[in-house]
């Protein structure tokens, strides 16, 4: 058996070292791009706002005209303003007619009434200041028996839905998300005996599913998050996430 030479320690030393700086340039790297690119988003769409908006304004009204400098933000206030003047005037009852009126203007129009229709069901959903909301994370098997996958208990199946599943125990809709965007999912009626919920909180599940089992709740600290790096993510046995710290 030969013994390790100088040369031997001097490579097994540049590996290690090597490997340290690798692991964390790849943590520096998880850090800085989330922050990066959240920025970029938004200076993005603040200066498409500003784009759309600011041509619909006359010049005079413009800062730049009177400081010498293209203020970007200028268009987002206008907009934020004007939006809520338009929903100020909405809510009155001159705005309402109006509203109806208009409303009536477009439904005789057969391809417009069909594109409006959409877009307003879509804004009412999006926009629509309610308490109704996901409050329970839980595991359905889905898309088999033995494949378990993060759900969403929204309310209790009623109606013809209710009765026509057959089942002696009471019916529950899950919203089943996609990774990685939870916006798009699936709809599923599920016996509430089939459901194991969990005490992670919606939030924290929603998380675990944008980052495709990345980013999980800490079972020791409960509500708490804990990022894999990329070389704990492939040193980590499958089965016993549970013990990283």
């Amino acid at each position: 058996m030969t013994r390790p030479t100088k040369d031997d320690h001097e490579i097994k030393r540049r590996r290690t070292l090597f490997g340290s700086l690798r692991s964390s340039f790849l943590t520096g790297l998880v850090v800085i791009a989330p922050i990066w690119l959240t920025i970029w988003l938004m200076w993005s769409v603040i200066g498409w706002i500003d784009g759309w908006v600011l041509p619909f304004v006359p010049g005079k009204f413009r800062p730049e005209q009177y400081i010498g400098i293209n203020l970007r933000g200028v268009g987002v206030i206008i907009f934020l303003v004007f939006t809520v003047i338009v929903g100020w005037l909405a809510k009155g009852l001159i705005g309402r007619s109006l509203l109806r009126w208009g409303e009536g203007l477009v439904d005789r129009m057969p391809v417009v009434r069909s594109v409006y229709n959409g877009l307003k069901q879509i804004a009412e959903t999006v926009f629509a200041q309610t308490d109704t909301s996901f409050d329970t994370a839980c595991l359905i098997e889905y898309p088999r028996k033995g494949i378990w996958a993060i759900a969403f208990v929204s309310t209790a199946a009623k109606g013809e839905i209710a009765q026509s599943i057959p089942a002696d125990d009471a019916k529950v809709s899950v919203f089943l998300p996609t990774t990685p965007n939870p916006t798009s999912g699936f709809l599923l009626f599920v016996p509430r005996s089939e459901i194991i919920e969990l005490d992670m909180t919606v939030e924290d599940a929603a998380k675990l599913v944008i980052s495709a089992g990345l980013v999980y709740p800490n079972p020791k600290k409960p509500g708490s998050i804990k990022v894999l790096t990329p070389d704990q993510e492939i040193a980590q046995p499958i089965g016993q996430s549970d013990r990283v710290e």
